[in-house]
């Protein structure tokens, strides 16, 4: 019988489609998973969508639809993302599916009974896109701590959760269970910063909107985020606080849930004592992952860094994505997206590495033994290393899987891929085919390459699923278990080759970059270069920039591009300026025609989705998912700042 293993994404907030630092995390569990089913294990893999909260009522009232709307279109967005990219998850769950509102009510409401949860009055301050509540003390400059954007003061009747009550109980835990919370960097931030210094009680309900899932005895109230999303890791399995189902006595607990850092506090407190609260077992591990940054910036849409995983697998297909993602990811600190990066390892690994030794070697085989490949009969010691080193890979990429180095893993199957080129110029295959006395040890050199490319292959299914079947398909063979790799050799006499297809073809940079430029719909080099800090300029510098008062005449989106409105503006002057601004997600053209913005009046012109630009307007950025106008609407047009 299999051994059960469970593992869990976060579920993915359905505020906006989600960008690929947001997606590294489902490409990574499914490497996980993938792996886990490989060495035997029977395995639940989870993801799904948060829906509930205001920032979602919020969003969806700026798109002039319900909530459910807006909800359904995210979902399946961010389904279709999972779906892209080639991920094995068991079950996709939403936080309005009718078994989890239902089942999160009965948690509430028992919680409440047993004490555990009251009634209460909350006031502070807000963070709508964190959706979190802080004191005075916490927050930064009189931001929100954790995103930087701006809170709002809050009063309202609410339900608390006995945080407090289980502190030593929590603390006590992670002591006992070393690996609970993984890496060991993480456990201590938690301990030493969040859990030593002493746990608050929680809210955990809200009155002062209504998307959310109701509370049944009190309908003033809605069910906060805590609760709601977190519980999903059980009611996906059947949890109920009244009856549970055989599956979760199956795979409950979970082995481990695959979360990032930045949430990492409600994962490793929250989540822990509302399970110690319901008398559940904890999960036996946390991990959380870095972020995936761009250049050496977190993607934020309001920065105008967000790359999408859908426009990358457009560009360099799906298995080249996830081979980036997998790869670039050091195993406890951040990682750094480049599209230059990007083409730099698809050509070096992807097409050099990888894809020319697959089409060297089926090739050979074709040219040299029309297409079978034979026993081997002439070994040498040379072929020892290779042999060796293949055999050595299972075992050691399985050690590194256990501790999540996903990234080093990877390179040990690269490793491999290196050895056997190597081999390649070793033993002169070209050379040795012009001898016909030298026929056994030819056959021998490149059975021994097609075995080691079999390992690559079976090894790779994980990480590149498709690359890996494409691998085995042109070598003609279908042993692709773990098991197989226990010998070198498995290959059998006689077997046939397909036809040698190049994997990757190499990229020519300029032109992929040209490319990128174009769907961006402007020439920004620094896109490919991601800009690592900023430059000092001088008041000379500052004087260049020509900035003026504008009112905004008319207004309308661009067709072909779902972020661009197209801006008509009175500078002061006589002839109208076309302006074109990527703040479509939130402004509607007529909430933006009469007002006054400031221009940058002596930008150079520039074509966006075929519109010129002659100027842009200023922005600020007040948090990860908001972008605010600066507008100047009791000054007069062509007035110039200085």
């Amino acid at each position: 019988m299999k051994k059960p293993y469970y593992i869990t994404t976060a579920i993915a907030y359905t505020s906006k489609k989600p960008h690929i630092g947001n997606s590294y995390e489902i490409v990574l569990t499914d490497a996980i998973a993938r792996f886990k089913r490989m060495q035997g294990f029977d395995v639940f893999f989870l993801t799904g969508t948060d829906e509930h909260g205001q920032k979602i009522e919020e969003c969806a009232k700026e798109c002039n639809c319900s909530p459910n709307e807006y909800v359904d279109k995210i979902a399946n967005e961010i389904r279709e993302i999972c779906d892209l990219l080639n991920t094995t998850y068991d079950k996709f769950i939403r936080t309005t599916d009718d078994y989890h509102v239902k089942a999160v009510q009965n948690i509430f409401k028992r919680l409440y009974e047993q004490g555990d949860i009251y009634k209460s009055e909350y006031e502070g301050m807000y963070c709508v896109p964190c959706e979190g509540f802080y004191t005075s003390s916490q927050l930064i400059d009189g931001k929100c701590p954790e995103c930087r954007s701006e809170v709002r003061p809050t009063k309202e009747e609410a339900y608390f959760l006995k945080l407090s009550k289980y502190q030593k109980q929590l603390e006590e835990h992670i002591l006992k269970n070393p690996d609970f919370i993984y890496p060991e960097s993480r456990k201590r931030e938690m301990l030493n910063n969040f859990i030593k210094p002493g746990l608050q009680d929680l809210c955990v309900s809200r009155t002062s909107f209504k998307w959310g899932v109701p509370v049944t005895f009190d309908d003033k109230h809605i069910i906060y985020v805590w609760v709601d999303a977190l519980s999903n890791y059980i009611t996906a399995l059947g949890f109920d606080a009244k009856e549970n189902s055989k599956l979760y006595y199956k795979y409950w607990p979970a082995d481990v849930h695959v979360i990032g850092k930045d949430i990492l506090r409600f994962h490793t407190i929250y989540w822990p004592i509302i399970l110690m609260a319901l008398g559940e077992p904890l999960p036996k591990q946390i991990f959380g992952h870095p972020w995936l940054l761009m250049g050496n910036d977190k993607m934020s849409k309001s920065k105008g860094n967000v790359i999408y995983a859908d426009d990358l697998v457009n560009l360099f297909g799906v298995d080249a994505v996830r081979h980036y993602l997998l790869s670039e990811m050091p195993h406890a600190s951040d990682g750094s997206l480049t599209y230059s990066s990007i083409i730099e390892r698809y050509n070096s690994e992807l097409a050099n590495t990888l894809g020319n030794l697959v089409n060297r070697c089926v090739a050979m085989v074709n040219k040299y033994f029309d297409g079978v490949l034979n026993a081997p009969k002439e070994p040498k010691p040379i072929d020892d290393e290779l042999k060796s080193l293949a055999l050595s890979a299972l075992p050691k990429i399985a050690k590194l899987m256990d501790t999540y180095h996903i990234s080093d893993a990877v390179d040990e199957i690269f490793s491999l891929a290196r050895r056997s080129n190597k081999y390649i110029d070793e033993t002169t295959p070209w050379i040795l085919a012009k001898d016909e006395h030298k026929k056994e040890r030819l056959n021998t050199v490149l059975y021994n390459l097609i075995e080691s490319i079999r390992f690559i292959a079976v090894l790779l299914s994980p990480f590149m699923p498709a690359t890996s079947e494409n691998i085995l398909s042109q070598i003609g063979c279908n042993i692709n278990s773990f098991n197989s790799l226990n010998e070198f050799g498995a290959m059998p006499e006689g077997q046939k080759m397909g036809e040698p297809v190049p994997l990757f073809s190499r990229l020519d940079e300029k032109e992929v970059l040209t490319k990128i430029e174009s769907a961006l719909g402007e020439k920004q080099e620094e896109t490919a270069d991601c800009l690592e800090g900023v430059s000092m300029i001088g008041i000379e510098d500052f004087a260049k920039v020509d900035l003026r008062i504008a009112e905004i005449i008319d207004c309308k989106p661009i067709k072909r591009a779902k972020k661009l409105l197209e801006l008509t503006l009175n500078d002061g002057t006589s002839a109208p300026r076309t302006v074109v601004s990527g703040i479509a997600r939130w402004y509607s053209p007529e909430n933006l025609v009469g007002r006054k913005i400031i221009l940058v009046y002596n930008l150079s012109p520039a074509t966006l989705c075929g519109v010129v630009s002659s100027g842009m307007i200023l922005a600020a950025a007040c948090g990860e998912d908001d972008v605010r106008v600066i507008f100047a609407d009791d000054m007069p047009s062509g007035a110039k700042i200085s």
